[in-house]
């Protein structure tokens, strides 16, 4: 629940109004860079540490999982030309990119940052100024005064917090950041209505989750069982030393369901890293590799919680018995085809 003071509890229509309509991304980045400025105990704000602000935390969800921002979205542009420009890995962490950014002498920088000075800062106050619809020399005459209990003001250089306003900001910042994210969230499945898990590719994870559970208890078994397993990519016998990889990239499907996870060889896993694997090379051997896995899990550990993994394509994993294994094969392409179409259309490359 949102705490509200009595000055502003008027006010929050407004505040959650700037976010309807929502044509473009930039006002949820510039919303969630403005209050995180705030929760680091600043209230007169340079636009460049803002705008820095918006490109770091937008940086990950574009390049790392390659989520797209809007067709015309100029956030997402100007993410690729910084890329080039600082000379910044596509997974940096934020405080590198901020700092970056904050302190960048290049021209360019500055001139694809001071872009969104035209659109961003003067109509995130329009709801405080309806009548102006949008007109930014009013809009920045009138919020000097903070009329209307607008919540800041702005000028050419810097943005200064509306006093009124900075009670509620700090008591209420974890929850006005999920609500952004939550709204910001809803706007990027519109434009990425098949891409999966959304929410959780919105903020870099401090760590990947380990898989070590999916090796002992699953792919350790199988090996055990049946013997070494041959890489699908190098060839090589796999017996001990190997590494789990996922078939479809980590980055895309943000998961470690074991129908994505695979043995594979550890030199090649780091080679192959985010790349997709071209279905006409490797369906075939991934396939046989998950059949041997999934029926020697099924046999011989029947209470296995990975078997419950299957389930969303294989609702009843005890029709396997009397399923031909080219019913199977056809069940596992369905699953995995629309995934490796879907990532490759949104920017996620081939291996070879």
């Amino acid at each position: 629940m949102i705490t509200t003071l009595p000055l502003i509890d008027s006010q929050n229509n407004l505040l959650s109004s700037c976010f309807n309509n929502t044509a473009a991304a930039y006002k949820f980045y510039w919303f969630i860079s403005l209050i995180e400025e705030v929760e680091r105990g600043n209230y007169q704000l340079r636009k460049q540490d803002i705008f820095a602000g918006m490109i770091a935390n937008s940086w990950y969800t574009v390049n790392y999982f390659n989520v797209s921002l809007g067709k015309q979205d100029q956030l997402q542009r100007a993410i690729k030309h910084i890329i080039a420009i600082e000379n910044l890995s596509i997974d940096e962490k934020k405080s590198v990119i901020m700092e970056a950014l904050k302190n960048s002498q290049s021209s360019d920088t500055k001139k694809i940052l001071n872009h969104f000075d035209a659109e961003v800062p003067h109509r995130f106050l329009s709801p405080w100024f309806p009548n102006l619809k949008g007109n930014k020399k009013e809009i920045y005459q009138l919020s000097q005064d903070f009329q209307n209990n607008c919540l800041y003001a702005v000028n050419e250089q810097e943005v200064k917090i509306n006093p009124e306003w900075i009670p509620y900001l700090i008591q209420n910042i974890g929850v006005l950041k999920a609500f952004c994210y939550w709204h910001l969230s809803l706007y990027l499945q519109k434009h990425n209505p098949n891409v999966p898990d959304i929410p959780n590719k919105l903020i870099k994870p401090p760590r990947r989750n380990s898989l070590i559970k999916q090796r002992k208890e699953f792919w350790d078994i199988v090996i055990q069982h049946t013997g070494p397993i041959l890489c699908i990519y190098t060839g090589k016998i796999l017996t001990d030393d190997y590494a789990v990889e996922h078939f479809i990239p980590y980055a895309f499907v943000s998961h470690d369901l074991i129908w994505n996870l695979i043995p594979a060889d550890k030199s090649f896993n780091s080679i192959k890293c985010d790349k997709l694997p071209p279905m006409d090379k490797y369906f075939d051997a991934y396939f046989e590799i998950q059949e041997r896995g999934l029926k020697t899990i099924l046999e011989n550990r029947h209470d296995s919680k990975f078997l419950e993994h299957y389930l969303t394509f294989i609702p009843d994993l005890d029709s396997l018995h009397t399923m031909s294994r080219e019913s199977l094969k056809e069940r596992f392409k369905e699953n995995i085809q629309p995934l490796v179409t879907i990532a490759s259309n949104n920017g996620f490359e081939f291996m070879f």
